[in-house]
């Protein structure tokens, strides 16, 4: 880490009463009490964001039920979930409460929570209210950042900004349904650079990162922080990039996105494994590209890496469709192939012989019909 961010971050250190950076020690003990960790990135099926997730009017605590069900069925233990800024904003108090709903379903199917604060993917011009309707044949078409291009680029927004990631870790500090805190999802992704993204969005997004760790710190959260490297080399210190090196450095447990086949997936988590510390996976399966079940979850296994899947049921996501589809819409039904998600709608299996392999490697007993 660079001399002027560690002068920044003692800085700040001292001016927020924050719970300290967990030691490799601390970061290993923890994770000796965990069960092996195997989930999915979770949205319900009827919501196309997570706006539509969480807002009053389309929250449904009782169709969340019953997904975290089925997962529960696979014997999957943990959920990687995405929060927003604006709806903290918004109604803070009416948030936490469905937040303490939604956690209060995953517990009962023995379902522990990894909650995004930050996101810098897909669509950067979040609005509250009601959401379009996805667009036929594209891959999770009404995804939002958060925060938006709008907010993070207006100083003016950044201590509110700050101030969500404080207190949402702060009124979850000791909930142990809560898992981990993934402060920023994949915070250099620029989207191809498509509309509307700030020409300098990595850079914003960089000079930030450090703070939104501080400010979560200073909820004195007794969960570990995190935030995934997704992109690049990471075989050591020297060919991090500024980005990856505070996602690395900061994070009490290291996180990582990998969507390629097994021999790939191995020689990251050996490039991760030489810092010490945890290692979660909590984004991979994307089947056409090589990323699937049977492929990933032995090698996760066998290295102790927790692994999170993208996708959980089949919604208005329409995560089925690959990443190609933003530029090139589908017209068919459905895939050939599903890129990712386990069931269908209806909670029937995608493909019966991979929820049964899901669960054998878990280890639940049983199989599904």
């Amino acid at each position: 880490m660079k001399y002027s961010t560690v002068i920044f971050l003692l800085f700040l250190r001292a001016a927020l009463a924050q719970s300290p950076q967990w030691t490799v020690k601390d970061a290993n003990d923890w994770y000796a009490k965990q069960p092996w960790l195997v989930g999915s990135n979770y949205i319900p099926a009827y919501a196309v964001n997570q706006l539509e997730m969480w807002q009053p009017d389309s929250f449904d605590p009782d169709r969340i039920d019953m997904e975290l069900g089925w997962a529960e069925g696979l014997g999957m233990n943990v959920m990687r979930v995405f929060l927003h800024d604006l709806l903290w904003q918004r109604d803070a108090a009416g948030f936490t409460k469905r937040i303490d709903r939604f956690l209060k379903a995953a517990d009962k199917h023995k379902i522990r929570i990894i909650f995004v604060l930050f996101d810098s993917c897909w669509n950067p011009f979040p609005e509250l209210g009601q959401q379009a309707a996805p667009k036929p044949g594209v891959h999770n078409p009404g995804w939002v950042q958060s925060p938006g291009a709008a907010a993070l680029m207006d100083k003016a927004q950044t201590d509110r900004v700050l101030e969500y990631a404080k207190d949402v870790v702060a009124a979850f500090r000791d909930d142990k349904r809560v898992l981990a805190w993934d402060l920023w999802n994949e915070p250099d992704n620029t989207n191809e650079n498509r509309s509307g993204e700030p020409p300098n969005k990595a850079d914003l997004v960089l000079r930030l990162l450090p703070r939104v760790f501080a400010f979560a710190r200073a909820g004195l959260p007794t969960q570990p922080l995190t935030s995934a490297v997704w992109k690049g080399d990471w075989s050591s210190p020297a060919a991090w990039t500024p980005m990856e090196r505070a996602q690395l450095e900061l994070s009490d447990v290291i996180s990582f996105h990998n969507y390629d086949g097994p021999p790939e997936f191995e020689k990251r988590v050996r490039w991760l494994d030489a810092l010490h510390r945890p290692i979660l996976c909590t984004e991979y399966m994307a089947r056409s590209n090589g990323s699937t079940f049977e492929g990933i979850l032995p090698v996760a296994k066998q290295y102790h890496v927790a692994a999170i899947n993208w996708g959980l049921v089949a919604g208005k996501t329409q995560t089925w469709w690959p990443w190609d589809s933003w530029a090139h819409p589908y017209t068919q039904r459905e895939p050939a192939v599903w890129f990712h998600d386990v069931f269908r709608v209806d909670g029937r299996p995608y493909r019966l012989e991979e929820v049964n392999f899901i669960r054998d490697t878990i280890g639940r007993k049983g199989k599904a019909r």
